[in-house]
């Protein structure tokens, strides 16, 4: 009997779709099945949380913050279970899961701060009274999440949203409805009202239904193609707010280096932790093309060469586990054995290590004289690496993307981190750190197919209020003097 895995207006029921099962990557094996959500389960959960709205948005902030507060107390509390649940999922690393919760947990006071800071409320005396800003709730959000981080990420933008005085709708990855079960788990077990944080479990079908209900906004964090067909879906309904957190086909600068060891760390953070899958990671590599870039490459490659791949619970922990699925697997494999044909060198070759799982090697491909390279976001643990012979061309070739998301420079020139950071076209740009180095205390997003300028973690409370400006005062007076030509 499959399992009930949607929550509507305060209440497990099961989908009404066709079986929605769950494969380990690590081994290929079904752990879990349940029904997809329909577009009737969908409207359900839009009506319930339609329904719950008002008593949310009404409800005083410090009584919402406190439900919240009690939900990062319960994540600290079930922090062990909560990452056992996203390692066999999505096949991270045990000691990468308990990361990824507690910056769930993290994100609750982080959010209450930004929430104060972007939003609230403010009075100034002006001539005829005064003016007051405040910030209102939209309504009811649709909140799309992605695998790589099926916790952290969905969680960055219900926190927020829910803090604001938004309903929710949450439709998370299909490869991780296990882990959305839990968290909202704890969320009902936080005290969250019924219907304030609906959840509806499925796949493609359920995320159309939802893109097509009848909701205020959409909070998205996944592919730029689901994220342009959101864009287009939503072209003509101005009302609407839709915040897209996509990926990246990001660059990696290395320029000068003197500490190589510490450049080859912070590529291979760039571009192969969590497997690579990150929207931050590195695909693209950009280096000098001299005898000191070439011992900088040489260096990665044995290092890359040599990265603990390996189940989530394995014993010492390994650097990487699978990426989601064999099929991805298989997938990243073809990407590289294009880039050869043409006419990249392999330096590091990626094997699929069992064709039933999701295990890679990490991959290095010179794409430097190929033609034809896609301008594409290869998911996975699959590096370019392009040399070139100054530092101008270095930041041509790393603006060549309609991406923007994340880039990164390693040099110890301060005037080439000067001309890096003003001609980069990114939205995360970093100097002697990993591309996928983010404070949780600034914004997060990028611009071309990266987004569309709502970034998320400390701007999420743009997107989830909206000012509203008043002129007031208690008297009801006629102005001491009339506009010329209005008589009384």
């Amino acid at each position: 009997m499959a399992n009930v895995s949607n929550y509507i207006g305060g209440e497990w029921l099961p989908g009404s779709g066709p079986l929605l099962a769950t494969i380990d990557p690590s081994n290929g094996r079904q752990t879990w099945t349940s029904n997809e959500s329909t577009a009737d389960d969908v409207a359900g959960a839009v009506q319930a949380a339609h329904a719950a709205f008002e008593g949310w948005a009404l409800t005083p902030l410090d009584e919402r913050i406190a439900i919240c507060r009690r939900f990062r107390d319960l994540l600290k509390e079930h922090n062990e279970d909560l990452a056992a649940i996203i390692a066999e999922e999505v096949g991270k690393p045990l000691w990468e899961a308990r990361t990824e919760v507690t910056t769930m947990a993290n994100k609750v006071d982080i959010s209450v701060q930004s929430h104060a800071a972007r939003t609230g409320e403010t009075s100034t005396k002006v001539a005829d009274g005064n003016a007051v800003l405040r910030h209102r709730p939209y309504g009811v959000f649709a909140v799309f999440g992605p695998y790589n981080f099926p916790g952290h990420l969905p969680n960055g933008h219900i926190v927020p949203a829910l803090i604001a005085g938004n309903t929710l709708v949450f439709k998370p990855s299909e490869y991780a409805p296990r882990t959305a079960v839990r968290t909202v788990q704890l969320w009902e077990e936080a005290g969250l009202p019924k219907g304030v944080l609906n959840l509806v479990n499925g796949g493609r079908a359920t995320g159309v239904a939802l893109g097509q209900a009848d909701v205020d906004g959409i909070l998205f964090t996944g592919s730029s193609q689901t994220g342009v067909a959101l864009h287009k879906q939503f072209g003509g309904q101005p009302g609407k707010m839709l915040a897209l957190e996509m990926g990246g086909n990001n660059p990696l600068v290395v320029w000068d280096v003197q500490n190589v060891d510490a450049a080859v760390h912070h590529a291979v953070m760039s571009a192969f932790i969590s497997a690579g899958q990150r929207c931050t990671c590195a695909r693209r590599l950009i280096v000098q093309d001299t005898p000191q870039g070439q011992a900088f490459i040489d260096r990665l490659v044995d290092v890359a060469g040599k990265l603990a791949v390996g189940p989530s619970n394995a014993d010492p922990q390994p650097f990487m586990g699978p990426v989601v699925s064999a099929a991805v697997a298989h997938r990243l494999v073809q990407a590289q054995e294009m880039m050869e044909a043409q006419g990249g060198k392999v330096l590091l070759r990626m094997r699929q290590l069992d064709p039933n799982a999701g295990f890679v090697t990490a991959g290095i491909v010179d794409v430097t004289d190929a033609t034809g390279i896609p301008d594409e976001e290869w998911f996975g643990p699959l590096l370019q690496v392009i040399r070139v012979a100054d530092f101008d061309r270095a930041i041509e070739v790393a603006n060549a993307t309609e991406f923007g998301l994340a880039a990164a420079l390693l040099s110890p020139s301060e005037d080439l981190w000067k001309r890096f950071a003003v001609k980069i076209r990114a939205g995360v740009v970093n100097w002697n750190r990993p591309t996928t180095g983010a404070a949780s205390s600034a914004p997060f997003g990028g611009v071309g197919k990266s987004g569309n300028h709502r970034p998320s973690a400390y701007y999420a409370a743009d997107y989830c209020a909206y000012p509203v400006a008043s002129i007031e005062t208690s008297e009801l007076d006629m102005p001491a003097k009339l506009s010329p030509g209005l008589t009384f």
